[in-house]
């Protein structure tokens, strides 16, 4: 049977990384619904869709998930199969400063998109949340039983509620659901806002970088290629009708140890800006994967060292060809 996909942010990092993979398959279609907000340079994410638009099972759609009209038309113009829904307002800070645009795009479009499926009767859905619903715990590995009942800023809260919507339009509408917890994805092509890229531009500019804290913060950094292992073996998961995973690598990074990783790989040193913790930050994400290992069979591969190389290769050669 042909698969229709709908990605949803399938023009932003991860999205497009999941393009690469799935547009090779001769017996699939694939819908791309992105907005390009302009929460950063707009010309990164139409770089990142430029092969796809020459191929012909890819069809663009620049339409905001927020808009249901919109997207409705989508939906009466393709009998789509499966929905992978990536599109968001990211970022924990930024949200501080604007729950309320966090609040429609990451609440109210992941509705609309629940709601269309249920309408166009999809079977399929894949939902991308994040390793932030855990809150401030220190409590790590973190497993999927958790609570997840304190947030502690709007972008978590947001992407809580998105699960909550998932799991009630799983039970109620026979929608096979999976919600992926992401944790801190890297790789080439990665945002500029997030600290590796942001770190590694500074780095490479000689310009200070700012460290909120002592350096001491834990993230369990996930490689790009190891995330789309993850995202394709949800899509074909049917054991149970609603399932919520966590794909990390399970090894937490300290971040000072981090920024010694990027200056030996750009050979050069960081300028450090000591900066007080900054509300909303947690002090650690550390990933429990074994439900994904025995159910998915995911099994991350890429350590961090290995990854950053990966990383800076792009990085040198995107700046190159950029001259910025």
């Amino acid at each position: 049977m042909k698969r229709i996909y709908l990605i949803t942010g399938g023009a932003g990092f991860i999205g497009s990384h999941l393009v690469n993979k799935l547009i090779a398959d001769k017996n699939s279609e694939i819908i791309c619904v992105d907005n390009f907000d302009n929460f950063y340079d707009e010309s990164i994410k139409r770089n990142n869709i430029k092969k796809h638009l020459e191929s012909p099972p890819y069809k663009l759609y620049e339409v905001d998930i927020e808009d249901r009209q919109s997207l409705k038309k989508v939906f009466e113009s393709h009998q789509i199969t499966h929905i992978i829904h990536l599109a968001a307002k990211a970022g924990v800070r930024p949200s501080l400063e604007n729950p309320l645009a966090y609040t429609q795009t990451n609440i109210v479009g992941t509705a609309n998109l629940l709601e269309l499926a249920r309408e166009f009767g999809v079977k399929k859905f894949v939902f991308g949340s994040s390793s932030s619903v855990y809150g401030s715990r220190k409590d790590g590995p973190f497993n999927e039983e958790m609570k997840i009942d304190k947030p502690i800023s709007p972008y978590a809260a947001t992407k809580t509620a998105g699960e909550q919507l998932c799991y009630t339009y799983s039970y109620l509408f026979d929608i096979n659901i999976v919600c992926l917890r992401f944790f801190t994805v890297y790789g080439p092509g990665q945002r500029p806002d997030l600290a590796i890229h942001k770190f590694s531009k500074l780095i490479n500019e000689g310009k200070t970088i700012p460290v909120f804290g002592d350096g001491t913060t834990k993230r369990d950094y996930t490689f790009v290629d190891d995330i789309l292992q993850g995202i394709i073996a949800s899509i074909e998961y049917n054991k149970t009708q609603f399932e919520i995973f966590n794909l990390g690598e399970s090894q937490t990074i300290e971040l000072n140890y981090l920024i010694s990783l990027l200056e030996d790989n750009l050979q050069k040193r960081a300028i450090i800006d000591r900066q007080p913790l900054q509300p909303g930050d947690v002090p650690l994400t550390f990933a429990d994967i074994s439900k994904a290992k025995k159910l998915l069979n995911y099994n991350p591969a890429t350590p961090i060292e290995e990854g950053l190389k990966k990383f800076t290769i792009w990085f040198n050669d995107y700046y190159d060809l950029n001259r910025v």
